[in-house]
């Protein structure tokens, strides 16, 4: 089957693709998102959360899931935009919370890698702050964690949320204590790079029960397209390369990745 111009895996009459990560505000879908979205469905897709990173894309990218069913909506601000956030940015983005299609904060985080965004202490700041909005709420949260990995990890067991660690790059140690918060572990198609011996090991390990699949598109396409846009349809094949980790089948993958979205988002696709 072919989408996006690139030739993808015929998927079986019981396999179903949930996103539970994507960018589909980002200004490369700006020519084509519609048709995109409008024909996704035909590829096995059920099911997408958006992920908003400034409160101008949470709005843009409500305006996206309202246009389509099978769109949710994650709010949030991103660690590189910590500096920006102050209490009134808290408040829209608390509004933001009570519509139907929002289902979780995100993306939040921290993000060490670069030199030139906010200081740590205002990231942490502003992690905490909306942790504490996703729990007010009862909604899981969304983390984003770019070489920050200590103290991703001991604010999680502080504040003790519900969610998901999304697009993982850490250790198997800190991801068995993720496991043990009971939170879930996203994996992208990072998983079919040759260089991702870290993340081949955190998913030989990793329960089932614990994994969700994502593409964080237009990022991170899997081999062989690495480096083109990524569109949800595209995590067939981040599928197929987790299966030959865990040594099932990738329909198998699908399933448990899709009851995983289903049960933390509270959702029915």
């Amino acid at each position: 089957m072919i989408i996006d111009n690139f030739e993808l895996p015929n998927l079986g009459a019981e396999e179903y693709i949930f996103d539970s990560h994507a960018h589909y505000d980002d200004t490369s879908f700006d020519n084509d998102r519609d048709d995109l979205l409008c024909a996704i469905n035909k590829y096995g897709v059920c099911g997408i959360i958006n992920n908003g990173s400034s409160f101008e894309l949470c709005k843009k990218g409500l305006q996206i899931a309202h246009k389509y069913s099978f769109v949710y909506l994650a709010v949030g601000v991103h660690p590189e935009f910590a500096e920006s956030f102050d209490d009134n940015m808290l408040f829209e983005i608390e509004n933001l919370l009570s519509d139907e299609k929002t289902v979780a904060v995100g993306e939040i985080g921290l993000d060490y890698h670069y030199d030139d965004g906010a200081d740590k202490d205002t990231q942490k700041s502003v992690f905490i702050r909306q942790i504490e909005l996703a729990k007010k709420h009862d909604l899981p949260i969304i983390v984003h964690d770019r070489d920050a990995h200590a103290d991703t990890l001991d604010i999680l067991k502080e504040y003790k949320p519900k969610g998901v660690v999304h697009c993982y790059s850490g250790s198997v140690e800190i991801m068995r204590e993720i496991v043990k918060l009971g939170m879930y572990v996203g994996m992208t198609g990072v998983i079919t790079f040759k260089n991702a011996r870290k993340a081949v090991e955190c998913i030989a390990e990793l329960p089932l029960e614990r994994l969700l699949i994502e593409t964080d598109c237009p990022y991170l396409a899997p081999v062989p397209f690495r480096g083109k846009r990524c569109n949800s349809a595209m995590i067939s094949l981040t599928a197929e390369k987790i299966a030959e980790i865990k040594g099932v089948t990738r329909a198998e993958i699908l399933k448990a990745a899709r009851e995983n979205t289903n049960r933390l988002f509270a959702l029915n696709l």
